[in-house]
């Protein structure tokens, strides 16, 4: 479960950035993806897991595909492993 835990975390600091880099809030961010602000944040802490509905919903409000998120995540998951 460690694991799962670790991706959860990179993918919350992957998401951060690129809503930090749009400049949007988390609130604008739920809005443009259809979800609660509360997810967003726990989103970006780690704290909820998120499914492929999600990661595309956030990929498209962000102007990011999902696969890039998803390979980001992979790629410094893979990073600190090491």
């Amino acid at each position: 479960m460690e694991r799962a835990a670790d991706i959860g975390l990179i993918f919350g600091e992957v998401l951060r950035r690129h809503r930090s880099e749009k400049n949007i809030s988390q609130e604008e961010l739920a809005f443009l993806a259809g979800a609660d602000r509360t997810f967003v944040s726990r989103l970006e802490r780690g704290i909820r897991q998120q499914t492929i509905t999600t990661v595309i919903g956030i990929g498209q409000a962000l102007g990011v595909s999902a696969a890039d998120l998803v390979q980001e995540t992979e790629t410094e998951y893979l990073r600190n492993k090491k």
